[in-house]
């Protein structure tokens, strides 16, 4: 069987890993994207560590070219938060007939908060018969985790999450999206203030591409989908966190003032047409001394069923379900094809 040949989108924090567990997995790595000057033409090693591995970062600008000339089976994108930062790398991929899977954490579940894009790139993939999705912890520890636990359940009332991350971990575009060092004003302004929206306010604003969703937006749609319930509302509720004294951001390269946003908790709650209530929250911040991540759901119904999992590596946790994704992606029907409908995730052995 041939190798998987695969191109690194995005050479960040979280390349480091994508490349490196792919390598392992027996996959071919035949190029590297990014748009930091400071690593355009240099090996793809500065990233992962240890000998040149004669794969040279390309500018994002001549990713085109890289693409036709490599003909890679798929594409591994890790930059944006966002799907319309995504916008033109997903398209590309659309028209070259590339799979492509991405940490994006819109593209979890995009129809629910930019649904005009996502039926331009689903045209576009299904046209040159290719699949785009968007995976990563939450594949396995909001959604499949959560699918599986109902199997042992007579009866579902509500589903009830909660996880926390720092920020720290994922680079400036997710500290950014979670208000991370605005003043408690500009985050009301520039985040909770879309909360006080009519219904009709926030769908105009989603059909119109510029509705910033919190990542349980995503998440809350994926579970209905998986369920096969039908959401009949759902609202969302983003609140500030602060902490009582400075706390220092690399990631933002700055001291984030006592009272200031740390981040934020957003709790997404929806109400389903067979009565089940969803409801989400993720904390997204900045962690102070001792602080660490966390995962905890629970089922209510017969039984209820409660799981923690206490300092989760959320980071390598989601790069390996990335990589673990890619055989579902080269199998699947093409478009845009969320892991909902999709298996459980697998472990992935060395081809």
């Amino acid at each position: 069987m041939e190798k998987i040949k695969f191109v690194q989108y995005g050479c960040g924090k979280m390349s480091k890993y994508t490349v490196s567990y792919a390598l392992k997995k027996g996959y071919e790595l035949v190029g590297a994207v990014d748009i930091n000057e400071n690593i355009i033409g240099k090996d793809i090693s500065l990233i992962l560590g240890g000998d040149d591995v004669g794969i040279k970062i390309t500018s994002a600008f001549d990713a085109k070219k890289m693409l036709i000339e490599t003909k890679p089976d798929v594409c591994i994108i890790t930059t944006m938060s966002l799907l319309k930062d995504l916008k033109d790398i997903l398209m590309l991929c659309a028209e070259l007939g590339i799979n492509a899977i991405t940490t994006c954490e819109e593209a979890f579940y995009p129809m629910a908060s930019n649904p005009e894009l996502t039926k331009k790139i689903d045209l576009l993939a299904k046209q040159n018969n290719c699949t785009i999705t968007g995976s990563g912890y939450q594949d396995v520890f909001w959604g499949n985790l959560i699918y599986t636990l109902a199997g042992a359940t007579a009866e579902i009332k509500k589903i009830k999450g909660s996880s926390s991350y720092n920020v720290e971990d994922y680079g400036i575009a997710l500290a950014q999206v979670h208000g991370a060092g605005m003043s408690l004003d500009v985050f009301d302004e520039k985040i909770a203030s879309i909360d006080r929206m009519t219904k009709e306010e926030r769908q105009k604003l989603i059909d119109s591409g510029n509705y910033t969703p919190s990542y349980m937006w995503n998440v809350v749609p994926w579970l209905a989908d998986k369920f096969g319930f039908t959401i009949t509302d759902m609202s969302q509720k983003c609140i500030p966190i602060t902490h009582s004294e400075d706390i220092h951001s690399s990631t933002l390269n700055m001291d984030i003032k006592k009272g200031n946003a740390t981040g934020m908790s957003a709790i997404v709650t929806a109400h389903t047409k067979q009565g089940v209530v969803i409801e989400a929250e993720c904390i997204g911040k900045v962690y102070a001394k001792g602080e660490v991540d966390k995962n905890d759901w629970t089922i209510y119904g017969q039984p209820d069923t409660r799981v923690v999992i206490t300092e989760p590596n959320t980071v390598e946790l989601t790069c390996a379900s990335i990589v673990n994704r890619i055989p579902d992606l080269l199998d699947s029907k093409p478009g845009f094809v969320p892991t909902s409908q999709m298996g459980p995730l697998d472990y992935i052995k060395r081809n």
